[in-house]
C-alpha cells in the first residue's frame, strides 16, 4: 500500500510541474499588466516601468518562471496585488468552503447515483429503468449554470426554502447548511448521471458472471447477491469515473461559486483573473492542481481496497 501511494506521488510531481507551467505561460498570455495594477490607473508611464522592472516582468518568461519556482519552493506565494494579502492566507481563507462544498455535493450524489444505476440493472427493461437513464441523460446534457439558475428560480425565489447568497457559516451550523443546499444540489446533479450509467451498465456486466450464478445457486436471498457479490466488484469502475468526475466537478464548482457568490476557491479564481491579480491566480491554479491530484491518490487507494490486484500494478 505504502509503495503504492509513493509511486503515485512520484508520477504526480511531473504533472503538477507541467500544469504549474501551462498556467504560468498563459498568464502571461493573458490581457492586463501586473505593473498596472499594482501602481495604480493614474499613475504616469515611467512608474509603471519602474515596477514591472522591480517585479521582474522585463524579463524573458523562462526566467520569470524560475524565479517562481524558486519563491514556490520555500513556500513563498507572492502577494496578491489587490488585496495585498498573502496568496496563501486568500487561498486558506478561501480553500476550507470549497472543500465543504464537494464535501456536500458528493455525500448526497455518489449514494444515489450508486443505488440509481444499481436498481436500474435489477429492474432492466422496466419503466423506472428508462425513468432513470432519462434522468441521468439529462443530468449529463444540462450546463450548470442552467441547473444553478433553475435551482435559484424555484427553490430560492417562486418557493424560498432556501439562501442562495454567499456562505453563512461553517457546514455543521444549521446556518451553513442553509446556504450550501443550492450550491450542493447544483453541483451534485451533475455527477448524478455519469455515476448512475456506469453503476447500471457494470452492475450488468457482474451479474452475468459465474459467481454470482452460484451465488444463487446456494439459495442466498437475492439482495444479498447484488450487494455482496455483485455491487462490490461492480464499483471498481465506478471509483475510476468518480475520480475523473471530481475533476469536471472542480470547474464545475468554479462556476457554481460564482453564480452563488459563495467564497471559495473558484469565485477566488474567477476575481483574481478578472482583475488581473496574476500572483493570486497562479495560486489558485496550483491549488486546483494539487486538489486534482490529492483526489486522484485518494481514488487510487481506493482501488486497491477493492481489488487487491492493483496494489501489484
Amino acid at each position: 500500500m505504502i509503495e503504492t501511494i509513493l509511486n503515485r506521488i512520484l508520477v504526480s510531481i511531473p504533472v503538477l510541474f507541467g500544469v504549474l507551467f501551462l498556467g504560468f505561460a498563459l498568464v502571461q498570455l493573458a490581457p492586463g499588466d501586473p505593473a498596472r495594477v499594482q501602481a495604480g490607473p493614474t499613475a504616469p508611464p515611467e512608474v509603471v516601468e519602474q515596477i514591472r522592472a522591480e517585479m521582474g516582468l522585463d524579463q524573458p518568461v523562462i526566467v520569470q518562471f524560475g524565479k517562481y519556482m524558486e519563491r514556490l519552493a520555500h513556500g513563498d506565494l507572492g502577494r496578491s496585488l489587490i488585496s495585498n494579502k498573502s496568496v496563501t492566507s486568500e487561498l486558506a481563507a478561501a480553500i476550507v468552503p470549497t472543500i465543504e462544498l464537494m464535501v456536500a455535493s458528493l455525500f448526497w450524489s455518489i449514494p444515489l447515483g450508486i443505488a440509481m444505476g444499481t436498481l436500474a440493472a435489477v429492474w432492466r427493461g422496466s419503466l423506472f429503468d428508462r425513468f432513470i437513464m432519462a434522468i441521468s441523460v439529462a443530468g449529463v446534457s444540462l450546463p450548470i449554470f442552467f441547473i444553478c439558475l433553475i435551482l435559484i428560480q424555484f427553490l430560492g425565489v417562486k418557493f424560498p426554502l432556501f439562501p442562495f447568497i454567499g456562505r453563512g457559516g461553517p457546514l455543521w451550523t444549521m446556518e451553513g447548511l442553509s446556504h450550501i443546499a443550492l450550491p450542493a444540489l447544483s453541483l451534485g446533479m451533475i455527477f448524478i448521471g455519469p455515476v448512475s450509467r456506469m453503476t447500471r451498465s457494470s452492475v450488468l456486466e457482474v451479474l452475468r458472471l459465474d459467481h454470482v450464478r452460484t451465488a444463487r445457486a446456494k439459495g442466498l436471498p437475492e439482495w444479498q447477491v447484488i450487494l455482496r457479490h455483485g455491487l462490490r466488484n461492480a464499483l471498481i469502475p465506478v471509483v475510476t469515473l468518480v475520480g475523473l468526475q471530481i475533476g469536471y466537478l472542480l470547474g464545475g464548482a468554479v462556476v457554481t461559486e460564482t453564480i452563488f457568490s459563495y467564497p471559495g476557491i473558484g469565485r477566488l479564481a474567477v476575481g483574481a483573473i478578472l482583475s488581473s491579480d496574476f500572483p493570486l491566480t497562479q495560486g489558485t491554479i496550483l491549488a486546483l492542481a494539487v486538489g486534482f491530484i490529492l483526489v486522484n491518490l485518494i481514488v487510487d487507494i481506493l482501488y486497491t481496497q477493492l481489488d487487491p490486484r492493483a496494489q501489484k500494478t
